[in-house]
């Protein structure tokens, strides 16, 4: 999901950076039991956007978004 939202929004990560995001992505996934594309769709796009803007702590990122409502 992460990897499809990268090419989306034409973003320059890395392969760490990815990889980074996709962890942040997986563990937000299980602990809300997020199933629906949409919601997932958006918290990608959110977890990269946050990355883009400075939030590049992998703590950082999930504390961001783990206690958003959604």
């Amino acid at each position: 999901m992460i990897l499809s939202q990268v090419f989306q929004t034409q973003s320059a990560l890395n392969e760490a950076e990815v990889a980074l995001c996709q962890r942040v992505f997986d563990h937000i996934v299980s602990v809300k039991k997020i199933t629906s594309d949409p919601q997932r769709q958006d918290l990608a796009s959110r977890i990269i956007q946050s990355y883009q803007h400075g939030v590049k702590d992998e703590d950082s990122l999930l504390s961001l978004l783990i206690d958003v409502r959604s």
